[in-house]
């Protein structure tokens, strides 16, 4: 919660009168991100709604049923909206990099459901390590040295995208999951395990080792990034 709220108060991420938007994929990012956000409700001083939002991507196997169930407990309106983004990605153009593609497909379901449900804002689940890891993706496949900003305003669409998590490294949200008992619904992807954000998370976790606060030192320089824009 510390994490969370030091990064709304930071980069004026919510305002009152807000309507959030969560992605709710089921992994244990967006579950930690809908459970703080759905608890800062209660004392935050800017007041504000939360919806939670699933895009199915049409995989067989991906079962819904826990989500409700945790959207119900936190008293938080759910909507699942079915799609065949899988079938179009894999069967269709048959992608060799499919994690693009699917990305887009799937911010646009989000960001079409958000504005049907007069939302003005989208809460992503990135956190520290996918901050990190965007940076050198970019850097090393793209040649540029950026990554993506705490808030984006999306002027095609009027929605303003927030990463509340930006603060939080990956292993304390596996931590928070455990300790707080929540099931993550698996979403079987069959380029898991394969992608060039893998191999980056490898090539990170590895100078983590050969150099002492190797991450946070990114972090910290991702952050005067961020004060300059």
């Amino acid at each position: 919660m510390s994490y969370v709220r030091s990064a709304a108060d930071e980069y004026s991420m919510i305002c009152d009168g807000d309507r959030i938007g969560v992605g709710l994929s089921g992994g244990k990012d967006s579950l930690s991100l809908l459970a703080a956000l759905s608890s800062m409700r209660r004392f935050y001083p800017k007041k504000f709604e939360l919806y939670a939002v699933t895009i199915s991507l049409g995989f067989p196997g991906f079962d819904c049923d826990t989500l409700v169930r945790f959207c119900a407990g936190l008293n938080v309106p759910y909507h699942i909206v079915k799609t065949d983004i899988a079938d179009v990605v894999f069967n269709i153009r048959k992608e060799k990099n499919p994690c693009s593609l699917c990305a887009n497909m799937r911010r646009g379901a989000l960001n079409n459901t958000l504005i049907s449900l007069g939302c003005n804002k989208s809460a992503l689940g990135h956190n520290r390590d996918d901050a990190i890891e965007t940076f050198f993706l970019s850097l090393f496949y793209g040649g540029r040295a950026k990554t993506f900003q705490p808030v984006t305003y999306l002027d095609r669409t009027d929605i303003t995208v927030i990463r509340p998590l930006i603060y939080v490294p990956e292993n304390e949200l596996r931590g928070f999951v455990r300790a707080n008992n929540i099931k993550v619904a698996t979403n079987p992807c069959p380029a898991d395990g394969n992608t060039k954000r893998e191999h980056i998370k490898r090539f990170v976790k590895a100078q983590a080792k050969e150099f002492e606060s190797f991450e946070s030192k990114i972090m910290n320089a991702l952050r005067e990034q961020w004060k300059v824009k």
